[in-house]
């Protein structure tokens, strides 16, 4: 390995780091209690060195989503490879981010849930849009094969987003105690196959 390809190798592992310790002090201190010198802390570097990678919080911040999103995504697009039925895709999908969420409930807060900034440098929540263009994709083949009833792509795609979010948000934020715990994730899949239900055609 030439001194260019290890020094690019130690900048990715450096930025790794940073982004490591980024998040969880998101998470635990929120995002307007995280500073730099905090996150800079966390990895036994001055402040100084976290601006060589990073301009400020917010481009940290939005760093720190990209690797959430790329992580969803990548799960939901395996969850249906080989899969043809765009309702079952979006069975899936839905399933898929559901698990997702409850497997990394901090992370699933810090992308949808908390409060923060969502835009860097005029690119308005790119890795955000960019999941629910997926969705729209399937809703869209949904929509063409008279597969549901609703025939706006917006409408149906804002509301099987907003019926998931809803769903998990409920959970992460511990709002199904009055259930018995152990029919919750039960309960959650009936849901979801509901829902799914619901806006199918008859």
């Amino acid at each position: 390995m030439g001194i260019t390809e290890r020094k690019e190798r130690e900048r990715q592992e450096m930025r790794s780091l940073i982004l490591e310790a980024a998040q969880q002090a998101f998470i635990e201190e929120g995002y307007e209690k995280a500073s730099i010198r905090a996150i800079a802390d966390r990895v036994e570097y001055s402040p100084a060195t976290i601006y060589l990678y990073f301009k400020d919080k917010s481009e940290i911040f939005f760093a720190v989503h990209e690797l959430g999103f790329e992580k969803l995504i990548q799960e939901m697009t395996n969850a249906v490879e080989g899969i043809e039925n765009p309702i079952e895709i979006l069975r899936q999908q839905g399933y898929v981010y559901m698990k997702f969420a409850l497997e990394n409930p901090e992370m699933y807060d810090l992308m949808f849930i908390i409060n923060a900034p969502m835009e860097v440098e005029n690119q308005e929540w790119v890795c955000g849009h960019r999941c629910f263009e997926l969705l729209c994709s399937t809703v869209q083949r949904c929509i063409n094969e008279k597969l549901i009833k609703i025939d706006n792509l917006e409408v149906a795609a804002m509301s099987v987003w907003s019926f998931m979010h809803g769903l998990v948000s409920l959970k992460i934020r511990n709002r199904f105690k009055t259930f018995p715990q152990e029919h919750i994730q039960h309960l959650m899949l009936a849901s979801v196959e509901q829902m799914i239900e619901l806006i199918q055609h008859e």
